[in-house]
């Protein structure tokens, strides 16, 4: 569930006396079997929502639960929707206080019995950062988070990977994305949409000029957009065989660039499908060494052979007089 739907199926349940499933369906917008996993999941959570069959049924929160929003100041409801139970998130937004004191006002304190389960917010942490990731000195969400409210233009010094130097662009931002733990700048740039990692902008200026956003776009319909053409408008998909003692592995380190074919499946390994955005990327593959063997392309191939002769050259013991 997202954090965004859990504060507002939690609102809307707050709020009713009753209401259907079909109800909070249509008010969240979305299917009906992800509202009843949304529900199991808040039951699971220890949360007293409860359901009753019949004509004046519907799912409700128990009476005398405790659970009180109506205490949640503007700015309370606004950090708990945006950042809902991710403890690194709120400590990245620099809203963790503003938010615990938020999660503490819907949940009242109540006498502590034997068989009551502990707070989910207790025994759940969430660190969605990689394993071994350095920690990063660019631009952090909590400095962005006062200009993208205010609406402003950007002018940020931007240090790409393809580039020896960094540029300076000014672009029109729609807000920040925190996507598999990493923070973006979603903006327009020339009227073109783009998402700029935060730890890559190593300085910034709030200009004295309002956004420019294209019409009816919003930071949603811009995300999803570039999400979706990250994921699939790739120039190079590779296949390959990855061995059995590898693939979980590579499964960590490429992500979901990794499609494996539950089909294609050997004594000796895992028929596999890798996507990547450049060619030169398939130098991600060089670590695993004999442990993954590419297919085709023929270009892949070629470049990695020319990448490992290249290695062995480096490496190769100098002549001895």
């Amino acid at each position: 569930m997202t954090p965004d739907r859990f504060f507002s199926l939690m609102l809307l349940l707050a709020s009713r006396n009753a209401v259907t499933t079909q109800e909070l369906a249509s008010a969240l917008g979305v299917s009906l079997r992800t509202i009843t996993r949304d529900l199991n999941w808040l039951r699971d959570a220890g949360l007293p929502v409860t359901a009753q069959r019949g004509r004046l049924g519907g799912v409700t929160m128990l009476p005398g639960s405790g659970l009180d929003l109506t205490r949640l100041t503007p700015g309370e409801r606004d950090q708990l929707s945006l950042a809902g139970l991710d403890e690194k998130q709120r400590a990245e937004l620099n809203a963790s206080v503003e938010s615990r004191r938020a999660l503490s006002k819907i949940v009242a304190t109540q006498s502590r019995r034997g068989h009551e389960l502990l707070p989910l917010t207790d025994v759940v942490h969430v660190d969605s950062r990689p394993w071994l990731q350095a920690r990063t000195s660019g631009t952090t969400p909590a400095s962005l988070i006062g200009p993208v409210r205010r609406g402003r233009q950007l002018r940020i010094e931007y240090d790409s990977s393809r580039e020896s130097c960094s540029r300076v662009l000014v672009v029109d931002p729609y807000g920040l994305l925190a996507k598999a733990g990493i923070w973006y700048l979603v903006a327009d740039c020339a009227r073109a949409p783009r998402m700029y990692r935060l730890e890559r902008i190593t300085a910034w200026k709030e200009v004295d000029q309002p956004r420019r956003i294209r019409e009816n776009q919003t930071l949603a319909t811009v995300a999803a957009a570039l999400v979706d053409q990250w994921e699939h408008n790739h120039a190079i998909e590779v296949s390959a065989t990855i061995d059995q003692t590898q693939i979980e592995r590579a499964r960590r380190v490429l992500g979901q660039r990794l499609v494996q074919d539950d089909h294609e499946e050997s004594a000796t390994g895992h028929k596999v499908r890798i996507r990547f955005l450049h060619l030169e990327d398939v130098r991600t593959l060089l670590p695993f060494g004999s442990a993954i063997t590419v297919h085709g392309p023929t270009e892949a191939r070629a470049h990695l052979s020319d990448l490992a002769t290249n290695l062995a050259h480096h490496y190769a013991p100098s002549p001895t007089s």
